[in-house]
């Protein structure tokens, strides 16, 4: 039903206006101001993802429909202006691979987007050797990957710089044993 394809410096922009667009009209409307400036915050394009090629861009029709990938470093969430970044890389078999940076357009939710996103990126870390693989859910994607086998280690308070709160489940999973 879909196609995918690695995402380039070329579709920058395509993603940002998916993201925002993703974050106003699906996590807005389950987040009060405060909390929405938090969690856009903690949100965003990593361009770290791109240029190792571990960011997938889920298209319809050639019509962009979601993205998403993972990482082999440190950093479990956030976008490029987000605090508390490391791109150290992780150790396959050891550390667990990070699920990042997933948006569906929400004309598009509750059609297998997400879905198509993680078993790409879960099938991708696993040929690097991952065994597990970790990702920081918002409250609109907590139901997903749960349903895809993800468990919640904690729960978080992420706090803005302004000082607004938002809540973060931290979730993990065991990658094809």
């Amino acid at each position: 039903m879909y196609i995918h394809e690695i995402a380039s410096k070329k579709h920058i922009a395509d993603i940002e206006s998916l993201m925002d667009l993703s974050i106003r009209k699906i996590l807005g409307d389950k987040l009060n101001v405060g909390e929405l400036e938090a969690a856009r915050e903690s949100m965003g394009m990593d361009t770290q993802l791109i240029a190792d090629k571990t960011y997938f861009l889920i298209k319809k029709d050639k019509i962009i429909v979601g993205s998403g990938g993972y990482s082999f470093r440190k950093t479990l969430f956030g976008g490029n202006h987000t605090p508390n970044r490391s791109n150290d890389l992780l150790v396959p078999g050891e550390d667990s691979a990070k699920i990042r940076a997933m948006y569906t357009h929400p004309d598009w939710t509750r059609r297998g987007v997400g879905s198509y996103v993680l078993e790409l990126s879960e099938k991708s870390a696993h040929k690097l050797g991952f065994r597990s693989a970790e990702l920081m859910a918002t409250i609109s994607g907590i139901l997903l990957y749960e349903k895809r086998g993800y468990e919640v280690l904690e729960q978080i308070e992420y706090e803005s710089k302004l000082g607004n709160k938002v809540a973060m489940f931290k979730m993990k999973k065991k990658l094809y044993e």
